[in-house]
């Protein structure tokens, strides 16, 4: 199994520009204390970095980063929560009944870079990592 970075460094034709928007998330998901990523590799479907903390139990994870690889050279980013984890005040993402592992889930998407979704997605990230202790 490749880690993140491995991937990163593979991933050369990025006509979107998300592939740093990729490594910001995955950076901050790795700094996180007690935190495992695991990629799970989907080519021609999707590469989804899958972030736990240790102690969880009731959920398989508590974050997902999806690298949409339906065109291998235009990938997009859907980083996707439970939706019951995480607060959306400015409405960047949306909500996705049964669409995270079972689960109503709640997506940020990137199709390229954006400032303000990338901030709403990194403020998700901390409030689904406290509630997974």
């Amino acid at each position: 199994m490749r880690t993140w970075q491995e991937f990163a460094a593979q991933w050369h034709e990025d006509i979107l520009s998300v592939r740093p928007v990729f490594e910001a998330l995955a950076r901050d998901l790795a700094a996180r204390p007690d935190v495992t990523l695991a990629l799970v590799e989907r080519p021609g479907v999707s590469f989804s970095l899958r972030a736990t903390r240790a102690g969880q139990s009731l959920r398989p994870l508590f974050a997902l980063v999806d690298v949409v690889d339906e065109d291998p050279a235009r990938r997009w980013l859907s980083v996707c929560f439970y939706a019951d984890c995480v607060t959306d005040p400015n409405e960047m993402g949306e909500l996705i009944p049964l669409g995270l592992l079972g689960e109503d889930g709640h997506c940020f998407n990137l199709e390229g870079p954006d400032d303000a979704i990338l901030a709403a997605a990194l403020e998700a990230v901390s409030e689904a990592y406290d509630k997974a202790s």
